[in-house]
């Protein structure tokens, strides 16, 4: 009977600390958005330097997660021990080529799955790479090499350099949301409800930024709720693949190259075209054809590892 209590005692600790940690977490990231980057981003003149401006500061963001960590381990004497941070290499060295690679091989899939379909959206003179280079001031035709080429090395380097590039950015995310929400939702869900509902609070994380046009834009019918829905949608979707090695190792460093690598390579696609494409489509994985390889990949694990799972 005594472990019985003790066991919910426990049970409803790590919901107290499960509630906590999203209170921290949102309440930094909305106060944050608010109060810096809106009046930032609402700022008719100099726009173009105020959306650069913007961009660094949403980069910011991405460590409220890990500050929720050690906020809510600190305020309820929850220690510092199994914080899931060790590596644990030994016997997943699959595994940590399929978070470091795996992304940006989907990525390159859905590209080209979108290009296929999609052949009269292709620009091989990269237009909108053009127009980019050109708006950060940059004389195209200084460079030492065209475009496309470029474009071409500028992938190679963020297949081969990116997860570890991004890594300390994406360790402030993986930290919480792999590294802590994920085990302790985990004890409370099976396994397809545990990644919905993980999935559905990191889509509704983005929602400030996504509201003033991070990933979506802000020129679509729905604004900014077709976004956040969207968003939603591509967190459950990456959130599959980042939980899986996340959980296949017990730690979060391999979903922290994972999510590097996603961030460094996502938007290769769009500078193969003229006019960025369309965020809900593709050729970017946030769109439903830019992610099919994402997609797919989440539904075997789903099918083949987590269905089977009783976490």
């Amino acid at each position: 009977m005594d472990s019985i209590v003790k066991e919910k005692q426990i049970s409803g600790l790590e919901r107290k600390r499960i509630i906590l940690y999203l209170i921290i977490t949102f309440s930094l990231t909305c106060i944050y958005s608010f109060v810096v980057i809106y009046p930032l981003n609402k700022t008719d003149n100099l726009r173009q330097e105020m959306t650069a401006i913007t961009q660094l500061l949403v980069t910011f963001v991405m460590f409220f997660p890990a500050i929720g960590v050690f906020l809510t381990r600190l305020f309820t004497k929850e220690g510092f021990s199994n914080i899931w941070v060790k590596p644990h290499f030994k016997g997943n060295v699959k595994t940590y080529l399929l978070a470091y690679f795996g992304p940006g091989v989907f990525t390159l899939a859905g590209t080209g799955i979108y290009f296929l379909i999609f052949p009269e959206h292709f620009d091989a003179e990269c237009g909108y790479l053009v127009a980019t280079l050109e708006a950060s001031g940059t004389d195209v035709g200084t460079l030492p090499m065209s475009p496309a080429i470029l474009l071409m090395v500028q992938t190679m380097q963020a297949l081969i350099l990116g997860p570890i590039m991004n890594f300390i950015t994406c360790f402030g995310e993986e930290w919480g949301w792999r590294g802590y929400l994920l085990p302790k939702m985990s004890k409370k869900l099976s396994a397809i409800p545990m990644l919905l509902v993980n999935g559905v609070i990191w889509g509704l994380w983005h929602a400030p930024l996504t509201a003033i046009g991070h990933n979506y834009g802000i020129d679509y019918p729905g604004f900014p709720f077709t976004g956040i829905g969207a968003m939603c949608g591509f967190c459950i979707v990456i959130g599959v693949f980042l939980s899986y090695v996340a959980l296949k190792t017990e730690s979060c460093i391999p979903a922290v190259l994972g999510h590097g690598a996603i961030n460094s390579i996502g938007a290769i696609g769009i500078y193969f075209t003229k006019d960025g494409g369309n965020p809900f489509i593709g050729p970017a994985p946030t769109g439903i054809i830019g992610g099919i390889a994402f997609i797919v990949v989440a539904i075997m694990m789903c099918i083949f590892y987590f269905r089977k799972k009783n976490l």
